[in-house]
């Protein structure tokens, strides 16, 4: 019952087997949002097979089974950023995002509280905020344990951040800028 209480209050760390693929994988799982304000929601934080995976739950259903969905993020009073998260093929109510992670990672480890916003499929509107108290130690160790460090990613390539891009981006020529946004469109393009 304490380790119960001790889970729903504040974000914990766990090392766990998974049996199908024969992997040891550790998470950190956010406490429960106060009920009666906010929607039953939990946030994890995944490293197997040395990658990190952001993950979401919800006592609600999100939508159908392996469907993107929009995951809206704003740690304390910084902009909003919305990325699309996936359902797992198994669950309705439980999905993931797996790209910079570890950027995201680190964002958490420098914030107060995070609040989350998910759109379901029946276009409603999931909310709930958390506090990032006593959040830095547990989600450090999954960083740890899937090494990664600061400014280096699992493989240990540099990542090449947002802001990163920005500044490089204000250094070019006007016509430069053009030939970057031509090459992201057609990428984006190919996405989608």
């Amino acid at each position: 019952m304490a380790e119960t209480n001790q889970e729903m209050e504040t974000w914990t760390y766990h090392k766990d087997f998974d049996k199908l693929n024969n992997l040891n994988f550790s998470y950190v799982r956010s406490p429960i949002p106060k009920l009666n304000l906010y929607d039953n929601i939990r946030l994890e934080l995944i490293c197997k097979d040395n990658k990190l995976q952001w993950i979401t739950q919800a006592n609600s259903l999100i939508t159908s089974q392996g469907r993107e969905f929009d995951f809206e993020y704003q740690i304390d009073k910084k902009p909003p950023v919305s990325v699309k998260f996936r359902t797992f093929k198994d669950n309705k109510r439980r999905g993931y995002y797996d790209d910079q992670i570890d950027r995201i990672a680190k964002e958490l480890l420098s914030g107060q509280a995070i609040f989350i916003r998910i759109s379901t499929i029946i276009s409603s509107v999931l909310s709930a905020e958390i506090s990032l108290k006593n959040a830095a130690n547990p989600i450090q160790q999954v960083l740890a344990d899937c090494s990664v460090a600061e400014g280096n990613t699992p493989s240990g390539q540099q990542t090449y951040s947002l802001d990163d891009f920005e500044n490089d981006f204000a250094k070019l020529s006007s016509d430069q800028q053009m030939k970057v946004l031509d090459e992201i469109k057609k990428i984006m393009a190919e996405i989608r």
